[in-house]
């Protein structure tokens, strides 16, 4: 059970200037409680810049990253109210890893029993007292989300948490995160695994050169940047495009696949109806729908095209 209330993440108007380098720009957006909100970016976009605003590791050049509307700063007790995972080599490699979290936990006022705890959620129970210098990658990364889940926080943040999980290890990871979201915690996390993103984020922020570019659900992002086509493979292609165009439906060569289709507009149900009453045979009926990557990839490359 968590120990404080969960809290909304706030940047408002967020600036992070370097000199003469712009790492983000007049950010804003809110993460809610209760939904796994993914935080999506190219390298450079100014991600982990202002995941460390939020946690005051860097300050901001103007406006503010706020956790219930306050600095981290100004909040009395902010292991309880948010955890963190930003690298997962942070952790001395002589230290055990029980040692590492007692060591957090003393710090944060956190019981020492709830050291043991989290290293069985995070599947370090026989484990912990190895040198964490000795764990592989996929160790260090569920020793980093165990510090994080010390203090029982009503917030996470996850900075590339998947990296160095095997299949496995990205299951539970995923399923962490949605069971956190579920218990009405606040969930962000960044991932460069567009496939785990679909599956684990119900909401997105994508950034691009500090800028926002989406802040909407999965779903209508998924809607409103990718498009579908039903593909129709036949050994009659020209007997089938000509019964969907009596039809009033357009077909033209899918470039995907040799001796099909690419029916824009409908259904796998519908073109199959029409293929059916006209007796032309089929070898696949499918519905292809851009990935999130394909979505991603073509909406960050239009923003480096407007912004040339």
């Amino acid at each position: 059970m968590q120990t404080a209330p969960p809290a909304s993440l706030e940047a408002r108007a967020l600036v992070k200037r370097y000199g003469d380098v712009t790492a983000v720009d007049h950010l804003s957006f809110q993460v809610t409680a209760g939904i796994v909100t993914g935080f999506l970016g190219p390298n450079g976009a100014g991600k982990s810049t202002t995941l460390r605003m939020f946690l005051g590791l860097d300050r901001p050049t103007s406006g503010a990253a706020t956790i219930g509307g306050h600095p981290l700063a100004d909040l009395p007790q902010p292991m309880h109210v948010v955890g963190a995972m930003l690298a997962a080599d942070t952790v001395h490699p002589r230290r055990s890893a029980t040692d590492h979290l007692a060591a957090v936990a003393r710090a944060g006022g956190v019981p020492r029993r709830r050291v043991a705890e989290v290293l069985e959620l995070v599947g370090l129970a026989d484990e912990g007292h190895r040198p964490a210098g000795d764990y592989s990658l996929g160790m260090k990364q569920r020793l980093g989300i165990a510090t994080a889940l010390i203090g029982d926080p009503g917030i996470l943040i996850f900075d590339e948490p998947l990296n160095g999980l095997d299949p496995e290890g990205i299951r539970w990871a995923r399923s962490l995160m949605r069971d956190l979201a579920a218990e009405g915690r606040t969930v962000l996390f960044s991932s460069h695994l567009m496939g785990e993103m679909e599956l684990t984020a119900d909401h997105l922020v994508v950034i691009h050169h500090g800028k926002l570019l989406a802040d909407q659900p999965l779903s209508a992002f998924i809607a409103d940047h990718t498009s579908e086509y039903v593909r129709a493979r036949t050994p009659n292609r020209d007997g089938l495009d000509d019964a969907l165009s009596r039809e009033g439906l357009r077909a033209v060569p899918d470039l995907g696949c040799a001796d099909a289709l690419a029916v824009v507009g409908t259904t796998t149900d519908r073109v199959g109806h029409v293929a059916n009453v006209s007796g032309i045979e089929l070898s696949e009926l499918t519905l292809v729908r851009d990935s999130l990557e394909d979505a991603f990839l073509t909406m960050t490359a239009t923003e480096h095209e407007a912004a040339r």
